[in-house]
């Protein structure tokens, strides 16, 4: 990075402390720095809603998906206008009428307190896990410009955002996120811009998605049904409406966007936007991956995209690796020149010499990937590091080595806005559990706002230092767009099951709801240990099971019972 891209970074990050801090007017209230007094516009909580979704795992970790698995990955979103739409007709008036901080109040007063602080104490862990896979993301990015170790990257991003949560609420909160949304589609349009002017002259877009989609890269819908493959328009549309339906719907982070709207109908207005903007922005991002993809059929990519890997691993073997990097420079030279043959192929009429030169490219493809598959392994073996990733390194180098002066300083800022969006209403909102399902409720029932309020601040710090120990062990996970889902499917299903006993089934009652939290997080558990199923359908079994098992149990209590 050049002086100018440390200018851009430096600058923007000043920016967002100083107007962070800057937007604590009416926070020194519990109303206030826990709901910003229910006072923000509609379009600035719908842009809130997607910044808190969309963190640097989008732009590191779903650009890497995208290169490596192409457009699969699309299908995860299908559910989301659905999930939207329902939410806007039940849960939203639901919750903002009920005048409560957080969703897991309402629980209390449908069954006891203690299915309320227990559902919220399972929000704490899957969310405090989730941060912190969001703020290994960029952590990533940082660690490869400056040369820094993660650790200390990690411990840099995290407290930088915990200090203007900590003093702005969830006011500056909100409104930081839309100026970061903004710096995010200005960076991502650039970053198209780039890569498609860095084709060569004459291969055009048209001809880039010909051999993006002979490489399989393009399918957006697979209609296969097997509970063991990840992406199909069957987990899609159906696992992914109850994790969707349990993220917005009885996720503090996101229950707490729509709460701080002026009304039902402007909290309803802020779902939908984020609804029908999100499958083209995340298409974009996608798309991003994919072209990545194509500049590299064309231009030598790294062997190893995790550059401090490759450097411990060719400093212990330095002979095998340099054999290992010769073949696979020579095997990519070959590549090369069948992609180039293939587009040429493309243009003419020729059908015979078209599919021979698809074959011809195909092949060469496959034995690309046969030689950076065992120059990971190598990486793996080599540096006695089985977890071993390289997906989440592909963006990031690809800007750090392709993008112009000053380009790269902005990109940065963009994945950096990406991240402390996310880390800052997902702080917010922990700290918001914490201080009124925990702090408020059995500690200090007649408490100040003035104590509230010090507590909330003081639980962001705590919550910040506990992500940034949980990111230290994110970022050789795997993928991290779908490290954090796995997370958060661990406990959204579950959660979403008590809502439904209690919105949606008369009968339920408090013991039915205890236990079946219990029954149904239980069989996760059993399902992620025994069973070969990938995990967005463990949302489908937590929900099932604890509405199953909670009916059951309830039927046990008297039917005048709480």
């Amino acid at each position: 990075m050049q002086f100018l891209d440390w200018a851009i970074v430096a600058a923007y990050l000043a920016y967002v402390i100083w107007d962070g801090i800057r937007m604590t007017k009416g926070s020194d209230n519990v109303e206030g720095f826990f709901l910003a007094n229910r006072n923000l516009p509609w379009w600035a909580v719908g842009l809130s809603v997607m910044a808190t979704q969309m963190s640097a795992i989008t732009l590191v970790g779903t650009t890497g998906q995208a290169y490596s698995d192409g457009m699969r990955f699309l299908q995860f979103y299908y559910a989301l206008p659905f999930a939207m739409i329902i939410l806007c007709i039940t849960v939203v008036p639901f919750f903002y009428r009920a005048k409560v901080f957080t969703a897991y109040e309402y629980l209390e007063k449908r069954f006891d307190v203690k299915t309320r602080t227990l559902t919220s104490l399972f929000f704490l862990l899957s969310r405090g896990l989730g941060v912190g896979v969001i703020i290994a993301a960029p952590a990533v990015i940082l660690s490869i410009v400056l040369g820094w170790s993660e650790i200390a990257t990690i411990f840099a991003i995290g407290l930088t955002t915990t200090i203007y949560t900590m003093f702005g609420g969830v006011q500056a909160v909100t409104w930081t996120d839309v100026k970061q949304m903004v710096l995010i589609f200005v960076g991502l349009g650039v970053v198209l811009f780039i890569i498609l002017t860095s084709f060569p002259a004459d291969v055009s877009l048209t001809d880039g998605l010909y051999l993006a989609g002979a490489s399989g890269k393009l399918t957006t819908i697979d209609t296969s049904f097997d509970l063991k493959e990840k992406y199909t328009i069957w987990s899609g549309l159906f696992a992914a409406l109850f994790l969707f339906l349990s993220y917005f719907g009885c996720d503090q982070s996101q229950v707490q966007r729509f709460l701080t709207a002026k009304s039902v109908a402007q909290g309803r207005t802020s779902l939908l936007m984020s609804a029908f903007l999100k499958i083209p922005m995340q298409f974009l991002i996608l798309l991003i991956g994919v072209l990545v993809f194509v500049f590299y059929q064309f231009n030598a990519p790294p062997m190893i995209f995790n550059d401090v890997e490759a450097k411990k691993a060719a400093a212990t073997r330095s002979v095998d690796y340099g054999a290992l990097e010769g073949n696979y420079k020579q095997i990519h030279e070959q590549r090369k020149t069948a992609a180039v043959e293939f587009v040429r192929a493309q243009k003419e009429t020729d059908k015979a010499a078209l599919d021979a030169a698809r074959d011809g490219y195909l092949k060469a493809n496959k034995e690309f990937l046969a030689v950076r598959k065992e120059a990971t392994e190598f990486v793996k073996t080599t540096n006695k590091n089985s977890s071993f990733n390289d997906v989440n390194y592909v963006f990031p180098m690809f800007v750090i080595q392709n993008m112009p002066m000053g380009i790269i300083g902005l990109i940065i800022a963009a994945i950096f806005a990406a991240a402390m969006s996310s880390i800052s209403s997902e702080l917010n909102a922990l700290a918001t559990a914490s201080t009124i399902d925990f702090y408020r409720r059995h500690f200090n029932k007649e408490g100040t706002d003035k104590q509230f309020v010090m507590f909330g601040r003081i639980a962001t710090f705590i919550w910040g230092i506990f992500a940034c120990i949980v990111a230290i062990y994110a970022t050789n996970l795997g993928s991290l767009i779908e490290v954090v889902n796995k997370f958060g499917s661990f406990f959204y299903g579950s959660l979403l099951g008590v809502f439904v006993l209690a919105i949606g089934v008369k009968r339920a009652r408090a013991r039915g709801a205890f236990f079946g939290l219990l029954f149904g997080i239980a069989s996760v558990w059993i399902a992620s240990n025994y069973t070969d199923i990938e995990f967005l359908w463990f949302n489908v079994v937590g929900c099932v099971v604890t509405v199953a098992a909670g009916y059951l149990i309830s039927l046990t209590v008297p039917e005048d019972s709480k």
